[in-house]
């Protein structure tokens, strides 16, 4: 298999590491039991000269618009940095170039936050996608035509795969050595990684930490009351009276701002604070709740588990303070 890794302009270079080392690991395995390695690893970029490190000067380099490169498969590895409008805007080039490779067969599959630039292509428009947790608000404000599945570790959709954020990714790249090398050499490859493949959601990793809007006064101070006053907050009506202007006007500037409404930074507020307690405390969980500004369990356990994909109970057994 023709392997490209397409080397965009402010690519995380751990990403790109992780993609050669997992790769030349199964290539390796393959080999140690006499078979021919299966990846062939090549870099793909915008330049004519590659300007990798030296570590990965062995690989094959080519220009994208160079006639002679051949691709089975090309994976978008994670962006170092958070910017994605800039992101995406520095890597315009690329946008018809997989358009291209897609139409040609080519299959096609982005890590982390990789998936940006494959949305923006359009390729992803109907399609399931994923990517880091920490990027999904942005995702869904500027690709509403996308069905981003926050909790994925995975997604397949039409030869397009796209993967979770950070160590999720392992699971996209064990997921296409077990579909073109088998199952036993994915898991072997998983066991050298100290991958666990039981991993079904990716959501109990988000952390909340929002920043106070900068450009828009308003917001921020609906921003301050949820943080200093969740846990006496029992609807987002209550903050929203005390800020001079409309509820329209508010919705539409904090979700202009933040990529949320107030009802779900309100929520997530409180649940990243019940998370919190149950990490750092022992209190049981009727406490835990009534501390995170919740009185009704069923309401409170149901909102946990469709933020963090776990109970609280099932939260505090992966995460909760432990004696030994």
């Amino acid at each position: 298999m023709k392997l490209s890794v397409l080397l965009t302009k402010g690519y995380r270079l751990l990403s790109l590491a992780a993609i050669v080392d997992v790769f030349e690991t199964a290539n390796r395995f393959l080999e140690s039991e006499g078979k021919a390695a299966f990846f062939d690893l090549h870099m793909v970029g915008k330049d004519k000269e590659s300007s990798l490190p030296d570590s990965f000067q062995e690989y094959a380099y080519f220009e994208f618009s160079d006639p002679e490169l051949q691709s089975d498969a090309m994976i978008i590895p994670a962006f170092a940095n958070r910017e994605m409008e800039k992101n995406i805007s520095n890597n315009l080039m690329f946008l018809p170039f997989l358009q291209q490779k897609y139409q040609e067969g080519t299959l096609l599959a982005s890590l982390c936050t990789g998936s940006f630039l494959l949305a923006a292509s359009g390729l992803l428009n109907g399609k399931n996608a994923t990517t880091h947790l920490e990027a999904t608000d942005k995702f869904e404000a500027a690709f509403p035509e996308v069905n981003l599945l926050p909790h994925a570790i995975i997604t397949e959709s039409e030869n397009i795969y796209t993967g979770g954020g950070a160590t999720s990714s392992f699971h996209l790249k064990l997921y296409l050595i077990q579909k073109f090398c088998g199952r036993e050499l994915a898991v072997r490859v998983a066991k050298n990684f100290a991958v666990d493949l039981d991993r079904n959601n990716q959501l109990y990793f988000d952390q909340f930490k929002p920043h106070l809007s900068e450009d828009d006064a308003l917001v921020r101070t609906v921003q301050t009351l949820i943080n200093e006053r969740y846990f006496d907050i029992k609807n987002v009506e209550e903050v929203l009276e005390e800020v001079p202007s409309s509820r329209r006007n508010i919705i539409r500037r904090f979700k202009q701002a933040t990529g949320i409404t107030p009802i779900r930074y309100l929520q997530k507020t409180k649940i990243e604070a019940a998370k919190t307690l149950l990490e750092t405390t022992d209190k049981d969980i009727p406490d835990v709740m009534i501390s995170s500004g919740y009185n009704d369990m069923k309401n409170f356990r149901n909102l946990f588990k469709s933020l963090t994909g776990l109970t609280p109970s099932r939260y505090r057994d992966k995460y909760g303070m432990r004696l030994s």
